[in-house]
């Protein structure tokens, strides 16, 4: 009984020592964000982003269960895409799908996956695949237009857009012309 006794505070002080550490840095993440996304900031500061980076990447290690692990998964995802760093950005958005199949931010994490391999990558077999995988899964996403329109465009330069976007307009104009 007595070792119960020892035993409960030593328990209970390693309990309330964890919720600090965790407040302290849900905070510095805020408080990064505040700063890299600030409407001052005229661009993106690539040192704190890094550091931002490393914040979530510990937060989700430190606290796989925390309600803002899926928070911090789907920013990290999107702050390594925006960085250009695509493996790692895949690699959070991968993440979220497995952990979050029903959450309502998983088809954007398999959008951006999609895009992150068109662009970031340059693997366009991969990025067809999952447009493909995403327009079947989410055909009425808001996003499914666009996962289309990704798919029509696939590996063609912007001239090549521009002058398939000209013809289309002038065999539109021709059309009307002959009503």
């Amino acid at each position: 009984m007595k070792a119960k006794i020892m035993i409960l505070p030593l328990l209970l002080s390693a309990l309330v020592s964890c919720g600090p550490s965790r407040n302290k840095d849900v905070d510095k993440i805020h408080l990064m964000e505040t700063r890299l996304f600030s409407s001052q900031a005229t661009s993106m500061n690539k040192e704190s982003a890094d550091s931002l980076l490393v914040l979530y990447s510990a937060f989700i290690k430190n606290f796989p269960a925390d309600s803002m692990t899926r928070k911090f998964i789907f920013k990290a995802g999107n702050l390594y895409m925006s960085t250009g760093m695509g493996k790692q950005a895949i690699e959070m958005f991968n993440m979220y799908i497995a952990n979050y199949p029903n959450d309502p931010k998983s088809p954007l994490c398999l959008f951006f996956t999609a895009y992150v391999f068109e662009n970031l990558l340059q693997n366009l077999d991969k990025a067809q695949e999952l447009y493909i995988l995403f327009i079947e899964k989410y055909p009425r996403h808001d996003f499914a237009d666009d996962a289309q329109m990704a798919l029509n465009n696939l590996g063609k330069s912007p001239d090549q857009m521009v002058k398939e976007f000209e013809q289309r307009k002038k065999a539109d104009s021709v059309r009307a012309a002959d009503k």
